[in-house]
């Protein structure tokens, strides 16, 4: 039952979340497309929100996560890391543990759920 879609892992720091599937999901996206701007579209947000995403990762890391360059002739960019894509497949590897270890747990769990109903068409 490993990826439960259920099981949201976030990571704390001091005061703010470190790391959770958003911020995961965002520097996965910019390293796909070397844009902050191209991931954001990619999931629906504002470009402010994920600079700001991004601001808040570099600050919580003892390492740059996400590096970025300005826009100019050729525009922008932005690069992740060697050690925030280390950092991001940590994650993903706790999730999967954490996944592991409770998915009895969340089997049992999950069966206390009401079924999802479907609507039939009267004709």
């Amino acid at each position: 039952m490993a990826g439960y879609p259920g099981l949201l892992l976030r990571i704390l720091s001091a005061k703010n979340p470190a790391m959770g599937p958003g911020k995961a999901r965002l520097v996965t996206l910019i390293a796909d497309t070397g844009s902050i701007s191209a991931a954001a579209r990619t999931m629906g947000m504002s470009y402010r929100r994920a600079w700001q995403l991004v601001e808040a990762l570099n600050k919580s890391f003892k390492e740059p996560v996400v590096l970025t360059a300005v826009g100019g002739k050729r525009g922008g960019g932005a690069v992740v890391t060697d050690f925030g894509k280390r950092l991001v497949a940590q994650y993903h590897g706790m999730e999967a543990k954490a996944s592991v270890a409770i998915a009895a747990d969340l089997e049992a769990f999950s069966a206390q759920l009401r079924k999802p109903t479907t609507k039939r068409k009267l004709r």
